[in-house]
């Protein structure tokens, strides 16, 4: 039976008066795909970013693998990988070149091809990050994750603006990443994502978790109450015509 290996208990956050999160508590299990979900300004990236060791909680406890924020937050750094920002990327180095100055800062020895093989992007190992599509940016940015062979992954909002292939050809790498071991947390704004994706998600607004299940289980329970969808629910929707028209596979430029 899988166990939890991050613990969010009675997490608090304040800001002055203003409180961002108010008393979030949950557990991820180790080896899940979990959805940490929410409107813009609802508490999640604050929430995400405690976790991550890169903000200061107000009060609560966490746990990860077993390590407490408040005693071991360097033993917590170094079984995590947290996705960069594009302002992370020196310009004037090259793919293969960018990881490994992050190996070094991390002390680790990698191989960069294994590591750009692992997310489809052998053939740019020697471009700049700049020169890369959307969809390959966000594949090494995944790689950048990987550097320290970390135990959780985090991802936030790894698909926003990706055509409907490379959309598709990123959920496959983060489902490989995850038969592969590692657990991964991810936001997204987009709720088909998550349900295809995730294990279970925690939606949250206003600081608080209103809700945690399966996406199964959660649709089941609003169904139950009585809900109907206004339109009738076809076995495919327009993003499957796109992809069955213009295929599957990434192209380059992807």
């Amino acid at each position: 039976m899988a166990r939890p290996i991050i613990q969010v208990a009675d997490l608090h956050k304040k800001y002055g008066d203003f409180e961002a999160v108010k008393g979030i508590s949950f557990e991820v299990m180790e080896g899940e795909i979990f959805g940490l979900l929410g409107p813009n300004g609802a508490g999640k990236s604050t929430t995400l970013e405690i976790i991550e060791t890169l903000r200061e909680k107000t009060s609560g406890t966490i746990k990860v693998a077993g390590f407490d924020l408040d005693k071991d937050p360097n033993e917590i750094k170094k079984i995590i990988g947290v996705q960069l920002q594009t302002s992370g990327y020196y310009p004037g180095l090259n793919l293969t070149e960018l990881l490994e100055l992050f190996a070094g800062l991390y002390n680790e020895d990698i191989r960069p091809l294994d590591l750009l093989e692992r997310v489809n992007l052998v053939d740019k190992a020697k471009a700049k990050y700049k020169e890369l599509s959307g969809g390959q940016k966000q594949r090494f940015s995944i790689a950048t994750t990987l550097i320290n062979k970390p135990r959780i992954i985090f991802l936030d909002e790894p698909t926003t603006g990706l055509d409907p292939q490379a959309r598709r050809n990123l959920w496959d790498l983060i489902r490989d990443i995850r038969q592969k071991g590692t657990t991964v947390i991810i936001t997204t704004h987009y709720m088909d994502e998550a349900e295809i994706l995730c294990d279970r998600v925690a939606i949250v607004d206003s600081g608080r978790v209103i809700a945690l299940n399966s996406p199964d289980k959660l649709i089941d329970e609003l169904v139950a109450t009585g809900f109907e969808k206004p339109k009738e629910v076809k076995k495919a929707n327009l993003e499957d015509v796109f992809i069955s028209l213009t295929g599957h596979a990434l192209r380059e430029g992807a």
